[in-house]
């Protein structure tokens, strides 16, 4: 499949990257770009001479803002390796606010005949793929330590992190899941990312509170809502988000 047959019909250019005094007016457009080709499989695998076609600048250039959009988390940069270790794809996530993947879906106020719900469609599909893809990658590292970590913690914060876990005994071998039953291993994804995205945001203070107990009683209740909600105006159409925010209200009240 080539690039070019990849890309969306629309682009992203949130708020919070438009209006960003540290972002080059280029590296925000590359940004757009960047969500544009990730529509189909929630991620961007344009190469940098692609990218740098499109942008009218050299391909080292590409290179440079797309380290700078990592470096502030706007993006998540994977690199594919074959069994001898070579680069063989380079996987660019698009994030519209750093440590913050639960924003609710991009929707314009502008009206276009016959485009609009289709846009919209499109949008939810691409974030919700986009969610589950990172926490599925970020899951995969937790379990198989030899990886490299998707968030790029630090060795300090990759000790705390695993500390953490240890304590909420969510510290599971590879061996031991293969007994798990998938919904089981579902949950302790999405428990575990959520530990995470405390982890790294203005909040981790809340985790000095948090039990294993309450983790798994706040999961299943969504679970329940989920299903009761299902078909009616309060259907659940992002159940890490739902489950984000309830954990985050039930830790601050605590």
């Amino acid at each position: 499949m080539s690039e070019e047959n990849t890309i969306g019909y629309y682009a992203v250019l949130p708020a919070t990257i438009l209006f960003n005094p540290e972002l080059k007016p280029n590296e925000k457009l590359l940004y757009a770009i960047i969500t544009a080709l990730a529509n189909k499989e929630g991620y961007c695998f344009a190469s940098n001479n692609y990218l740098a076609k499109l942008l009218g600048v050299k391909a080292h250039t590409i290179s440079i803002w797309v380290s700078n959009l990592s470096k502030m988390k706007f993006v998540c940069v994977e690199l594919i390796k074959n069994e001898k270790n070579e680069v063989i794809q380079r996987r660019i996530y698009p994030n519209d606010s750093p440590y913050n993947l639960i924003k609710q879906p991009y929707v314009t106020n502008i009206t276009y005949p016959c485009v609009i719900k289709k846009t919209e469609g499109m949008s939810q599909k691409r974030q919700y793929n986009n969610i589950n893809i990172k926490i599925d990658r970020f899951f995969n590292f937790i379990i198989n330590k030899e990886k490299q970590n998707p968030e790029n913690f630090n060795r300090s914060q990759e000790l705390e992190f695993f500390k953490l876990l240890e304590k909420l005994e969510l510290n599971y071998t590879e061996n031991l899941l293969k007994i798990f039953t998938k919904e089981n291993v579902e949950k302790l994804k999405i428990i575990i990312f959520a530990l995470k995205e405390i982890f790294l945001s203005n909040k981790n203070h809340l985790l000095i509170k948090v039990k294993r107990e309450e983790l798994i009683e706040i999961y299943e209740n969504c679970k329940t809502k989920e299903k009761e909600y299902r078909g009616t105006e309060k259907e659940i159409s992002n159940f890490f988000e739902y489950y984000y925010r309830s954990l985050i209200r039930k830790l601050e009240k605590a």
